[in-house]
C-alpha cells in the first residue's frame, strides 16, 4: 500500500509568505523614498516611551498568544540598556522568557488543552506522544528543531505533558542562551557597533550549530511521536 503524502506545514508556509510580502513591501517603500532608519528610530522611541514595565510585561505575556519572541530580544538592549544597564536588561528579559515558558505550559496542560490540541493539529503539527524515559530527548529535540515558533514549542511540550521540572530546566537553558545572544546582537546592530555585532552574530551561529548537532543526535534516536 502506498504511503500517504506528507501534509505541508501550513504554519511554515504562512510564515514564509508573510516574510516575502514584508520584504517586498519594504523594497517598494524604500524605492519610493521611505527613510527606514528614521522609521526604526521612531519605533524604538515609542517603545522607550512606553517604559520597561509595559515592554517586559508584554514580553512575558504576548508570546503565549502567538507573538514572536525575537523582536523583543532584538530591541530590549538598544532601548533600555542606556537607562537600566545591560545586565539588568538581560535579567528582566530572561525573567520574562521564563514566565512565558511556564505560563504557556500551564495553559497547554491545564487551562485550554482541548482548544490547543485542535489548533496545533490544524496548523499542521503532530501532537507528540512520549514515554517517561523519552521526555528529556523530546524536550531537547523540540527546542532545537528549526522552524518551530517559540509559542508552538511551549504548547507542544505542554500538550505532551512532559515533566515540568525537566521542561523548565532544558527550556530555560536553550532560550536563555539564544535570547542573551539576540539581546547583545540587537543592541550592537542598532547602535552601529560593528565588532560587537559580529561577535553577537558569531555567538548565534555557534548556538545554531550546537543545536543542529543536538537535533541530529536526538533525532537519530527516533523518539516515538
Amino acid at each position: 500500500m502506498a504511503e500517504p503524502a506528507p501534509r505541508p506545514n501550513r504554519a511554515l508556509l504562512l510564515k514564509l509568505a508573510v516574510v516575502a510580502v514584508a520584504l517586498l513591501g519594504a523594497a517598494v517603500l524604500v524605492a519610493r523614498g521611505l527613510d527606514l532608519k528614521a522609521l526604526v528610530a521612531q519605533g524604538l522611541e515609542l517603545i522607550r516611551h512606553a517604559g520597561p514595565v509595559v515592554f517586559f510585561g508584554s514580553m512575558a505575556l504576548l508570546p503565549a498568544l502567538g507573538a514572536p519572541l525575537s523582536p523583543f530580544a532584538l530591541t530590549a538592549g538598544s532601548v533600555f540598556a542606556p537607562s537600566l544597564g545591560m545586565p539588568l536588561v538581560i535579567v528582566l528579559a530572561l525573567t520574562a522568557v521564563t514566565f512565558n515558558i511556564m505560563f504557556s505550559y500551564y495553559l497547554a496542560r491545564r487551562a485550554f488543552r482541548p482548544l490547543l490540541e485542535k489548533l496545533v493539529v490544524r496548523l499542521g503539527y503532530t501532537l507528540p506522544e512520549v514515554a517517561a524515559g523519552d521526555a528529556t530527548d523530546l524536550i531537547i529535540l523540540v527546542r532545537v528543531t528549526p522552524g518551530l515558533p517559540f509559542p508552538v514549542q511551549n504548547y507542544l511540550l505542554g500538550l505532551a505533558q512532559v515533566p515540568v521540572l525537566k521542561y523548565a530546566v532544558i527550556s530555560c537553558a536553550v532560550q536563555w542562551s539564544f535570547n542573551t545572544a539576540f539581546i547583545l546582537f540587537g543592541d550592537a546592530l542598532l547602535h552601529g557597533k560593528g565588532k560587537l555585532a559580529l561577535l553577537g552574530l558569531c555567538g548565534l551561529v555557534a548556538l545554531t550549530v550546537g543545536t543542529h548537532l543536538l537535533r541530529k543526535h536526538y533525532g537519530a534516536k527516533k523518539i516515538p511521536g
